[in-house]
């Protein structure tokens, strides 16, 4: 069963191939902006990625070329580097280790290539330098070089943009400080002049000194190393409007090809159902997660639980269960045989896995069979399945925070009055227990307590 994926360009399911003689697959996703710790709706597009990764390199032998770009230099890891007072390579080598490091610890596969903004600067400027020459760039008084998107007349085909009653020089008009230096708003930089502001982030172009827009990158570093054309782009929806959008059309214009067959957006992840943000304190990094007492593949697990292209509610009690479902998967390995099982055992979560990432449906076929029992069932099909996951279950699950005895005994006085239904004991318990710096979550089996968050 061949692979099929939504199009977010095409609006419909679609078979994923790859298009170069050669037979290697070849796709990009966006990398992460590197100025602070990446966050776990972050993650989640990452992980999605990793899982569609694992399941292309099943499907094509391994030939699959992936590439996802580190985005160092904007006016993010600018500002936070004028923030600290250091070099702009240092703060932004310090958050690409990071973020290496929570990817590793989150079982997702290093990119077989992982170019850089700043290492890119030479292609970025010849791909403008082309614009300009098919007068699909003009450049402002100040230096500064910006797309014409009145030019591409396809301009708005992904994000229906246009279908939104969003007109040029109208809806799409951003409130920016260089607005007046452009001749519409709709029109975004791909080379910004140098301002003071900068500091020393400037490089040498035939517009003057100054630096890439933040669009123009990820198009250089695609065209670089996959090739003017690719079979499939990826990324979180909102990278949807404008910068993928931009991308069609600074990369088609530039090249006159198409820029890639397939388009592919994971959905937002809510907490407690409600958008992340750190003024409701519902951010999290992996960093935080684990210091609340959960291992990094609970996560993973709990990131996948829900259907990529849908809006996925992330819960503390989320991670409990997937580490109650790991522990699970571990078990029932180790009651396998090494090898003798039915070779189509697994078929279902396969098939619903090349259902469109039908990540639900494939955890449900992998418990039914789970919960049949392990005959007919072999450890080399077991492991084949659960690493097409990403699951790596030899990875212990992180011990839970030793819970200090008062609090404890406040949780089961707590515990007790919800029982009895007096609700105002129970909440008065609640309270105490959160000024003493703990969560307790009920449970349908009971209740757990967690540090709370800081």
């Amino acid at each position: 069963m061949a692979i099929q994926l939504y199009d977010s360009l095409a609006r419909d399911l679609r078979e994923l191939k790859p298009h170069q003689p050669d037979g290697v697959f070849r796709f990009y996703n966006c990398g992460p902006t590197v100025y602070a710790a990446a966050h776990i709706g972050n993650f989640r597009t990452f992980v999605v990625n990793d899982l569609l990764r694992r399941l292309l390199e099943l499907e094509f032998d391994g030939k699959v070329r992936h590439v996802r770009n580190i985005t160092d230099v904007d006016d993010k890891t600018i500002r936070r580097s004028r923030e600290e007072k250091r070099p702009l390579a240092e703060v932004t080598r310090q958050w690409s280790d990071k973020f290496h490091a929570d990817c590793d610890a989150l079982n997702c596969l290093r990119p077989h290539v992982e170019p850089t903004a700043t290492g890119h600067i030479a292609e970025q400027i010849d791909m403008i330098a082309i614009l300009e020459r098919k007068g699909h760039a003009y450049r402002s008084e100040d230096g500064s070089v910006y797309f014409k998107v009145s030019s591409f007349e396809r301009y708005g085909s992904l994000s229906r943009v246009r279908e939104r009653e969003l007109k040029l020089g109208t809806s799409l008009k951003p409130a920016s400080a260089d607005a007046d230096e452009k001749e519409d708003g709709s029109d975004f930089a791909l080379w910004k002049a140098f301002k003071s502001e900068d500091g020393d982030v400037a490089w040498d172009s035939p517009w003057g000194r100054g630096r890439p827009g933040w669009h123009i990158e990820c198009s250089a570093m695609s065209k670089k190393h996959l090739g003017e054309t690719i079979d499939l782009h990826t990324g979180g929806v909102d990278l949807l409007f404008p910068h993928h959008e931009n991308e069609i059309a600074q990369s088609e214009c530039c090249n006159g090809a198409q820029f890639s067959h397939h388009w592919y957006h994971s959905e937002h992840l809510l907490v407690d159902g409600r958008k992340m943000s750190k003024s409701l304190g519902n951010l999290y990094t992996l960093d935080e997660i684990v210091a609340k007492g959960y291992s990094p593949m609970a996560l993973r697990y709990a990131l996948l639980a829900g259907h990529p292209r849908k809006q996925l509610n992330f819960t503390l009690d989320s991670l409990h269960a997937a580490e109650k479902a790991l522990e699970t998967l571990r078990h029932f390995r180790a009651a396998l045989p090494a090898t003798g099982g039915d070779p189509a055992a697994f078929a279902p979560v396969y098939q619903a896995l090349h259902d469109d990432l039908n990540t639900p449906a494939a955890l449900g076929a992998l418990f039914s069979i789970v919960n049949r029992g392990p005959s007919g069932v072999d450890a080399a099909a077991f492991d084949r399945v659960t690493r097409a996951f990403g699951f790596n279950l030899d990875a212990p699950a992180a011990p839970k925070a030793e819970v200090p005895a008062p609090v404890a005994a406040l949780a089961a006085q707590r515990w007790a009055a919800k029982n009895a239904k007096d609700f105002a004991v129970a909440d008065r318990l609640r309270a105490e227990i959160a000024a003493a710096g703990w969560s307790m979550l009920d449970r349908k089996d009971g209740y757990s307590l967690e540090p709370a968050k800081r």
